[in-house]
């Protein structure tokens, strides 16, 4: 039988029960000191009725085909990528590559990037996938340390790079790592003060996630798929290099090669990588977001009973499908936005390897801005993606239903102030850091035959970096997934956070009470 919307809204209350907080999985009692927030005398009749889960179609949306344009050309750029890797990779096993090995082997080719490069952002993936491993597991074990941990860890890591970039005379690196090193310091202490809610919230996401395995398979099926991507892109670009750079050996058998050519190929390719990779991780946050997540906040813990059977699983197709369009949407926004920034640290490079300080400061004050935009839409986006999630909306109307919805219940006060994302992104930057360390250190001390004047330093150094960074934000947008559900549920129903984490519910109401106003009494 059938029933209609109301009939099934009313069926579920009945089933429901009174609307009695729940304590597990939530918040354990030490997670915080027990707080009366002032609010709660206005319900002097307890909370308000909790409404449906399934209000307007939540976790039943339309069975459509959103943004079906951008669906097309994320399969167009990755069928494209994949005949580019296909012909570079086939050529390369065919004739060898260029020479070069592990290790102190300068017996390669002089003229460009040749296998040499290749062991090495081989051996960055598999540090890069150890390293977000290791960050997952410590943000698990000590979660309230862990933000102390992370933003204490990278203002040494920028402190310690911009050090020995002054010393080894690497003047552009060490130029932007000292501007960084010396923000961070001060931002730290900024911080501090809006650590215990953030890390009370990161603890009730740390704490669903335990009884919700899934979770954990998600990202880390998620990390091996970002992991295996990394490896293609690895050998496209090498391949790219020895293929078509003017001078190799492949040149003189009939081939094509300028430097154009090896430029645009390689922009392509990175812009492939980086796009695929967004596209990964978001899809990664809407499965969690609309399963274990979503299911948590409007349900209640899976002990109640009323959570729908897998959860996971019917988020991720909804994601890996209908909604695979918006997402693709919104990650290209963000990827181009990326590459442009990619592009002016280049430009910034060769200026300062020209010996033009002028050029090189424009280029790094507009790589700024272009890096405080990109980092504006990131924000957003994981918000809009939530509604997609849930709701099975187009990209444009899901941006357009999140803004209205944060400003107004004033829940962008807290997004702004939330430290959780920042120190995930943090631990990502941290990660990234380690891996171009590394990728630095070896070329230094391994001498190849192609860097022999430093030429590749910085774009080896880079695709070190991103290859890091990647790997541990796909890993981290799992835990993400959770603190960013958890805000848009406070924005459609606050007073549901009361039932399933009342001292978080306590700390917000206590910091951000506009969030709780207008909350109908029973």
């Amino acid at each position: 039988m059938i029933l209609s919307d109301h009939e099934e809204m009313q069926s579920w209350r009945d089933s429901h029960g009174s609307y009695q907080p729940v304590y597990g999985p939530g918040p354990t009692p030490n997670y915080a000191e027990q707080y009366a927030p002032p609010i709660q005398s206005e319900y002097r009749g307890g909370y308000a009725e909790q409404k449906s889960p399934y209000e307007n179609d939540r976790f039943r949306p339309k069975k459509r085909l959103n943004d079906p344009i951008f669906l097309i050309l994320f399969i167009a750029q990755l069928v494209g990528m994949g005949i580019l890797a296909g012909i570079v990779i086939s050529d390369y096993i065919k004739k060898g590559g260029l020479g070069g090995g592990l290790g102190e082997d300068d017996s390669g080719n002089n003229i460009t990037l040749n296998k040499h490069t290749l062991y090495l952002l081989l051996l960055v993936t598999g540090a890069a996938l150890l390293l977000s491993t290791i960050y997952l597991m410590l943000a698990r074990a000590f979660t309230r340390g862990i933000m102390h941990i992370t933003l204490v860890l990278s203002i040494l890591l920028n402190i310690g790079i911009c050090v020995y970039y002054w010393i080894e005379k690497y003047y552009s690196g060490a130029i932007v790592f000292t501007i960084i090193a010396v923000l961070s310091m001060f931002a730290y202490f900024g911080y501090r003060s809006r650590i215990p809610l953030a890390a009370t919230l990161l603890e009730v996401v740390m704490d669903i996630a335990k009884h919700h395995p899934s979770v954990y398979f998600v990202a880390f099926i998620s990390l091996i798929l970002q992991a295996g991507y990394s490896v293609l892109y690895t050998f496209t670009a090498i391949g790219v290099y020895e293929k078509w750079t003017p001078g190799n050996p492949s040149c003189s058998s009939g081939t094509s090669c300028s430097s154009a050519k090896v430029t645009g190929l390689i922009v392509y390719a990175t812009f492939s990588y980086l796009w695929t990779s967004q596209v990964i991780a978001n899809v990664s946050l809407a499965t969690l977001a609309g399963g274990p997540f979503g299911s948590w906040y409007y349900f209640g813990p899976r002990e109640a009973g009323m959570m729908p059977r897998h959860p996971t699983s019917s988020a991720f197709a909804r994601a890996s499908t209908l909604s695979l369009g918006s997402i693709a949407f919104g990650s290209l926004i963000v990827t181009l936005l990326e590459l442009l920034r990619l592009l002016l640290n280049a430009a910034r490079n060769n200026a300062n390897a020209d010996g033009s300080p002028v050029e090189a400061c424009l280029a790094c004050c507009a790589e700024c801005i272009i890096g405080c935009i990109e980092s504006a839409v990131q924000y957003f986006n994981r918000y809009a993606y939530i509604e997609i999630a849930l709701y099975g909306k187009p990209y444009l109307q899901a941006a357009k239903d999140t803004w209205r919805l944060f400003a107004d219940r004033g829940v962008d006060a807290l997004v702004n102030d939330s430290l959780v994302s920042m120190t995930l992104t943090w631990g990502a930057y941290a990660v990234g850091l380690l891996c171009s360390l590394f990728a630095y250190l070896y070329l230094k001390y391994t001498h190849p035959a192609y860097n022999s004047a430093g030429q590749y330093t910085a774009p080896v150094v880079a695709f070190a970096f991103f290859i890091g960074a990647m790997c541990t934000l796909t890993l981290s947008s799992a835990i993400e997934a959770g603190v960013s559900t958890i805000f848009v549920g406070l924005g459609e129903d606050p007073q549901v956070l009361a039932a399933r984490a009342p001292i978080l519910w306590g700390l917000i109401a206590k910091t951000y009470p506009q969030i709780f106003q207008g909350i109908p009494r029973v």
